[in-house]
């Protein structure tokens, strides 16, 4: 959820989580979100890294895409974020590559009235 967060804060679009435990043993969750353009890709890889560093120490084992922008994958083993632009997310399709896993669309949580952020 975490890293469904940090995709959000950068507006991010269509954000899920798959839940992968049930059919592949290299990963427990898919999350992929879209950004409308590379630099907006971009920014949102960054903040993911930037939270979950933050949150868990935890840097990506492995990361690809980041000079094109089009499709940014980050490997942080038991979660692999991918962020596409629409294009390459229409074009590879990995909503519907794992339909068989159960998919959770996230919706952000309401930012309480008075809290720092909400006002």
């Amino acid at each position: 959820m975490r890293i469904a967060a940090a995709a959000d804060a950068k507006k991010a679009a269509d954000i899920v989580i798959v839940d992968m435990r049930s059919i592949v043993a290299y990963t427990d969750y898919l999350v992929i979100a879209t950004g409308q353009t590379p630099r907006q890709t971009k920014a949102i890889s960054e903040e993911i890294r930037k939270a979950v560093k933050e949150e868990t120490g935890v840097f990506a084992r492995r990361t690809e895409g980041d000079r094109e922008g089009e499709w940014i994958l980050m490997d942080f083993i038991d979660v692999v974020a991918h962020v596409f632009t629409p294009q390459a997310r229409e074009f590879y399709r990995l909503d519907r590559l794992w339909r068989g896993a159960p998919i959770e669309q996230y919706e952000p949580q309401p930012v309480a009235a008075g809290s720092a952020e909400g006002g």
